[in-house]
């Protein structure tokens, strides 16, 4: 296969804050919903928690060196808020700040890019007693969050991502699953949603006002996929028909889709069917918020581990159990679905016109040394060629995708999942926070050392 990633592509790997520091109360910062979330019986696996995580924040300097001999180019890494601002506004927690500074220069210093998420799900406690996303000064707080990390950072971050996964951390207040694990009715999350929209452009807002002319800015929403049945244009549209398409408009599901979160960042609107059927509970204010939520943004970060393949009729296909026995799944039970990484930015890249990165992208596996103390973790490693093959795909096509970040460097705690579930390149012993490069690891390194020349997976 030719070489088709540019020299100048971004190879990287992501974590989040409060999967890999460890909490932020044990460093002077203060307790998120998931610390809190993670007390409550039975909503994680075995009650486990992130109070240690990986106890990145002791272990940084090592961190820095695995990512230097893997060879990354770059790092995504998400700021805690609560570190930063322990009451999730007002005083600042300098030595939490200090922490950043420090993490950014390793970084730099090892020839490593930093790409820095804004929030990745560990909203302030105090913030939520008040309210939380509910709450119509919710769009400010986190705008003067954002003016913090910035002001601080901006000199040598160059690329921010304001939220990750608005999806994700949304539904934790409609079917409880995530942090802060509530179930609202339809017209509160209509506003909560509302709400995360504009603090997504009050932050783009605080990154420009606060950063440089090379400063870059975007958004990592989940990237629901579907996959065409077949290379006809019929079933190519029936598949952006079904990626358009909002199917379930009940609380615990509403959040779930792409257009309610991409069209008013992206497009400055909402989409139709979920105006005609929610636009009555929107504030007042909302056609003069949404100039502030389509602010201008950079790139459009997509968070892809699988796809659905839908018939002609745009409908999902394979659901019932006959037709899926045999397929491929991870140890999380997500289909392995490399084409994902192919349709998935095809689409979002012509309805939206936005260079793309790949900001998540990996596999569960369950690991563990064998007696030589190797992980020898060949799924990882045929999973990530296959989904990168199908990257290259759309690269030669014209598809401006600028990096990919693995999910995750490391492995860590995997929210509700506890420390079950491993998608880490590096292996983490969570007794001992011993690290080990997976083999996975290994062959990645080799990967960014040739720039993706030997990518031959599946086609």
């Amino acid at each position: 296969m030719e070489r088709c990633f540019p020299d100048d592509f971004l190879w990287g790997a992501a974590t989040s804050a409060y999967q890999i520091e460890g909490s932020p109360v044990r460093h002077g910062g203060g307790p998120s919903v998931w610390d809190t979330f993670c007390t409550l019986p039975g909503r994680t696996w075995r009650g486990q928690d992130g109070y240690h995580a990986c106890e990145h924040y002791e272990l940084m300097d090592e961190d820095v060196k695995l990512m230097k001999e893997i060879g990354l180019r770059s790092y995504r890494f998400s700021i805690s808020w609560p570190r930063v601002l322990p009451e999730g506004r007002g005083m600042v927690n300098h030595q939490g700040l200090d922490f950043y500074s420090r993490l950014v220069d390793r970084l730099l210093e090892a020839g490593i890019e930093p790409l820095v998420t804004l929030f990745h799900w560990d909203y302030p406690h105090e913030l939520f007693l008040s309210g939380g996303w509910m709450n119509p000064d919710s769009p400010l707080w986190f705008r003067d969050y954002t003016a913090t990390a910035v002001q601080a950072l901006g000199d040598r971050v160059k690329k921010w991502i304001t939220l990750n996964e608005p999806q994700c951390f949304v539904n934790g207040h409609g079917n409880g699953y995530h942090a802060p694990g509530l179930t609202l009715d339809a017209v509160s999350m209509v506003r909560l949603i509302h709400h995360v929209l504009l603090s997504h452009g009050r932050a783009v807002q605080a990154v420009r006002d606060a950063g440089d002319a090379e400063t870059e800015v975007g958004f990592a929403p989940v990237g629901i996929t579907a996959i065409p049945q077949d290379g006809t244009t019929e079933a190519r549209e029936a598949a952006w028909r079904y990626m358009e398409t909002i199917h379930d408009f009940e609380p615990e599901k509403l959040a779930w889709n792409n257009s309610l979160w991409m069209d008013p960042v992206l497009t400055g609107s909402y989409p139709k069917q979920y105006f005609d059927h929610y636009g009555r509970y929107l504030p007042d204010s909302f056609e003069d918020d949404l100039g502030v939520i389509s602010e201008p943004t950079d790139f459009l970060g997509l968070n892809i581990y699988h796809g659905q393949q839908v018939d002609l009729q745009g409908n999902a296909v394979g659901e019932d159990a006959t037709s899926r026995i045999g397929e491929p799944i991870t140890a999380c039970n997500w289909p392995v679905t490399p084409e994902a990484l192919y349709w998935g930015p095809k689409y979002f890249f012509q309805r939206y016109n936005k260079p793309i990165y790949i900001t998540e992208n990996g596999i569960s596996c369950r690991d563990f040394p064998d007696s030589n103390g190797v992980i020898n973790d060949v799924q990882r490693i045929t999973y990530t060629e296959d989904y990168l093959a199908q990257l290259a795909r759309g690269i030669r096509e014209g598809i401006p995708v600028k990096g990919y970040y693995h999910w995750s460097l490391m492995d860590n705690f995997e929210w509700s999942e506890g420390y079950r579930e491993r998608f880490g390149l590096i292996y983490v012993d969570f007794k001992t926070r011993r690290r080990i490069i997976k083999e996975s690891g290994r062959w990645y390194r080799s990967v960014i050392s040739q720039r993706g020349a030997q990518i031959t997976g599946k086609l």
